[in-house]
């Protein structure tokens, strides 16, 4: 517990400066975040990272991360996915390089991860650039405050297990006990600071984005038990992986863009 506290106090006083600067700052940190991720699906698979196709991996989820304004050099007739398709050819050839020792079943999960996970710190950039401050907060608020509140609920109460077979800890007393504990702050947040919609569209919304929260984990979770590994990485001592930490927001943070809000 002690390692797990000094880490997120440690955590905390690198990253909040990062949000209250925003611009480039938030920039720089989701596309070191979204290739430590990366690494992170790698080394789950066991998968070599001083490699021809993570570094390829690498380059593809830092195009899907960066802005627009980072593509701004290219001819008028191509665009940001031409790019990612060159890097997900060039993954192709690998395998042909290598004589399958990079498969085609590798190439396809990296390109899944290129999209999970440059998609989601793609609209951590967004949002706090586009949206602002304020609107990140309320998301990743309703995030931690949902799961803090399905922990608490569940180990008090929590008797039905929600998906066993993924997450054996989780129960259906904790999962709607977060949401209610979301819907709570969501009100007096919302109070002090309106948000794109209004009150009672922002409280469904607040509602939307806790349960997806809750499927963004145990995506996660299903990602770790497919691979037989308790946490995602080791880079935050006591919390896991980077992968670990943002699970719920990959999903959060694009349904703010889907919605219309950023």
């Amino acid at each position: 517990m002690k390692q797990r506290v000094i880490t997120a106090i440690v955590a905390l006083i690198i990253f909040i400066p990062i949000l209250v600067a925003g611009g480039i700052w938030i920039e720089i940190a989701a596309a070191a975040l979204a290739l430590v991720a990366m690494s992170e699906v790698f080394i789950m698979r066991k998968r070599i990272i001083m490699s021809a196709d993570f570094l390829l991996a690498g380059l593809g989820v830092l195009l899907v991360v960066l802005p627009d304004s980072y593509f701004k050099w290219l001819p008028a007739h191509l665009g940001r996915l031409d790019l990612i398709y060159l890097a997900v050819a060039c993954l192709l050839l690998v395998t042909v390089a290598t004589k399958n020792r990079t498969s085609f079943d590798d190439v396809s999960v990296s390109t899944l991860a290129m999209f999970y996970i440059g998609t989601g710190f793609h609209n951590l950039i967004t949002v706090r650039n586009g949206a602002g401050l304020d609107t990140l907060l309320f998301a990743m608020l309703i995030v931690w405050l949902t799961d803090s509140g399905a922990y608490m609920v569940g180990r008090k109460i929590g008797k039905h297990k929600l998906w066993p077979a993924i997450s054996p800890n989780k129960t259906w007393e904790g999962s709607i006990g977060g949401n209610v504990v979301a819907l709570i702050f969501a009100a007096i947040y919302l109070h002090f600071f309106p948000q794109f919609y209004g009150f009672w569209t922002m409280m469904a919304i607040a509602l939307f984005l806790s349960v997806v929260g809750q499927l963004g984990d145990l995506v996660e979770s299903a990602l770790k038990r497919y691979y037989g590994v308790k946490d995602s990485g080791k880079i935050l001592p006591g919390h896991g992986g980077i992968l670990d930490r943002f699970d719920s927001m990959l999903l959060v943070f694009p349904m703010l863009h889907l919605l219309g809000i950023v």
